[in-house]
């Protein structure tokens, strides 16, 4: 991706974020040249990759197949007694036209949220004991406290309030629903490990490779230099 497609990715994501009259912690507005001055009081943000993040999934479009986020809070299961929190959150903005790829968590269990805008589209699938997809097998879903047994395939839709639970190995995948508008995500899981805990069915990348045409916005959560001092 090109810095100066991140750079707007993430300017629209912060948009919508105030438009919806939320606000982000102190570390979401450091530029990168304040980044090179803090120290070691910064090391969760740095640590657990929290801050801004972008996805093309390595496919290099991603205008058709990406979405742009933020995490907010996070804890580290690899290092729980420096990093307790037992969970993360996270706002996700997805335009529409964009596809977020399927996959599931071997660890991670998250509730997807539509915090506003159009209306997000999920499908469902379970996963069989060697990972592939089951494109048979019912699906038992929880949407905002209400269980539902639906086809393998189904598309959940969620208009802005309403919520899904996304449960350990259940694969999904994101769109929006076609003339609805870009939908503001929330969020909220057990902790987040981007580097481990995605199984993409079929196989795909999870950070871009970035071609600097322009000066970052924000540096990604994956971008930070290390503690001053």
């Amino acid at each position: 991706m090109k810095r100066s497609e991140i750079n707007k990715a993430l300017k629209e994501l912060e948009s919508m974020i105030k438009e919806y009259r939320y606000f982000l912690p102190e570390f979401c507005d450091f530029t990168p040249e304040e980044w090179k001055t803090k120290g070691h009081e910064w090391d969760e943000v740095r640590d657990n990759m929290l801050g801004w993040d972008i996805t093309d999934f390595g496919q290099g479009n991603f205008d058709k197949v990406g979405f742009s986020l933020i995490t907010i809070r996070n804890g580290n299961q690899k290092r729980q007694k420096e990093y307790p929190k037992p969970y993360a959150e996270k706002f996700l903005y997805l335009r529409e036209g964009q596809y977020a790829l399927n996959h599931f968590h071997w660890y991670k269990m998250e509730d997807i949220i539509n915090r506003g805008g159009g209306n997000l589209l999920i499908r469902v699938y379970n996963s069989h004991a060697d990972e592939s997809i089951d494109y048979e097998g019912d699906v038992t879903i929880h949407v905002d406290g209400e269980k539902r047994v639906v086809p393998a395939g189904t598309q959940v839709k969620l208009e802005p309030g309403m919520s899904l639970t996304i449960t350990q190995r259940l694969y999904h995948d994101f769109e929006v629903e076609p003339g609805t508008g870009a939908v503001l995500i929330g969020e909220v899981s057990q902790c987040n490990d981007d580097n481990t805990d995605n199984r993409f069915n079929p196989p795909a990348g999870r950070f871009p490779t970035i071609e600097e045409d322009e000066p970052p916005y924000r540096l990604l959560c994956n971008e930070y230099p290390p503690a001053k001092g």
